[in-house]
């Protein structure tokens, strides 16, 4: 085998150890997740807005993004649920470009994966003590999750991962709700595929051991658009689009019909800009259709303290070193306007 082992990372348990959950965290990562699984079975109507940077780059910038965020759900909170991201990974498998803060808990300097575990778990213990928030958090390795499986609100599986097997079967022992992208070739019957394996139980390998999960009734559906066979950007957040999911929803006896619109990616072409004229859209054709007011349960949206993105090193507090992000004048702007129209 042409790799170089290193060394044995650290168990979860004794990552856990080093930053363990107050009591008080406790109650705020229960409560929260208590409001999100009352949001996806229909049982609350409020909206989810999965909200922050395209990459958890830095702990101050992210947690003053943070900060800023509390002063505005407390002033939204009866129409909106916001649920900060920190996605400590990135899909890369090029060899170049940013893999997120596990890899690289300093973006300046080589990777450092026993750092890296550390890091994430810090921030996302240190978001919870600090902000109250229940955070939300990418699952790019599967067998990474329980590292900070005790903290998280949230959990997104990307166009990337959607369809291997391992990231749905450990997403049907996840206990909080799980979003599965559509493809990046935008083929919906794999994500509907995804979510049909995370609600049903399995055995399988997970870590060394031989696992039985119980299904996750809360996996649910992320529209983000796709790329075309001529490299192009194609939205699918467009009432022909979200009607389609409701006859795919209706034939599939899935529980909890959800779906999150995602205003980035291949659905604003990567324009950030974009994504407040998108959540408009989407929120106008929910009050043309019950059903698609049923089924659209919040979106996702890519935001940080400066509009646009950086290279790595760039210097500028608060802007993304990976995807274009909008600032927080514009977002302040888009979750209020928002709010309004809810």
């Amino acid at each position: 085998m042409n790799m170089i082992f290193e060394r044995k990372l650290t168990i979860p348990q004794e990552v856990k150890k080093m930053y363990p959950l107050t009591a008080e965290a406790q109650k705020a990562v229960n409560d929260g997740r208590a409001q999100l699984k009352s949001i996806f079975s229909g049982e609350s109507d409020k909206f989810v807005l999965i909200i922050g940077p395209c990459s958890a780059d830095r702990d101050d910038s992210v947690l003053d993004y943070i900060s800023r965020l509390r002063k505005v759900q407390e002033k939204v909170s009866e129409k909106l649920f916001i649920v900060p991201r920190i996605y400590t990974n990135k899909p890369r498998t090029t060899g170049s470009g940013y893999k997120g803060m596990l890899h690289q808990p300093d973006p300046d300097r080589k990777p450092d994966m026993f750092k890296g575990i550390v890091a994430i778990r810090e921030l996302h213990m240190r978001a919870v003590n600090e902000t109250g928030f229940v955070c939300a958090d990418e699952m790019l390795y599967p067998e990474d999750y329980k590292y900070i499986d005790d903290i998280l609100g949230y959990v997104a599986v990307g166009a990337r991962s959607v369809e291997d097997q391992q990231h749905r079967l450990t997403a049907s022992g996840i206990e909080i709700p799980v979003g599965m992208k559509n493809p990046t070739g935008g083929d919906i019957s794999v994500m509907m595929n995804a979510i049909t394996a995370a609600q049903n139980p399995h055995t399988f390998i997970y870590r060394g051991w031989e696992a039985h999960s119980t299904g996750n009734e809360y996996a649910h559906a992320i529209l983000r658009g796709y790329v075309n066979g001529h490299g192009q950007s194609m939205p699918n957040y467009h009432y022909e689009d979200l009607m389609l999911l409701c006859g795919e929803y209706a034939k599939s006896g899935l529980k909890n019909p959800a779906v999150i619109i995602d205003t980035n990616h291949s659905n604003s072409g990567k324009n950030p800009f974009e994504q407040a004229r998108i959540a408009q859209e989407v929120t106008m054709n929910m009050k043309y259709s019950t059903d698609i007011r049923r089924l659209v349960k919040g979106f996702m949206t890519e935001s940080y303290i400066e509009d646009g993105n950086q290279k790595i090193g760039g210097g500028v507090y608060g802007k993304s070193i990976t995807d274009a992000c909008l600032g927080w004048e514009k977002t302040e702007k888009f979750i209020y306007e928002l709010a309004e129209r809810l």
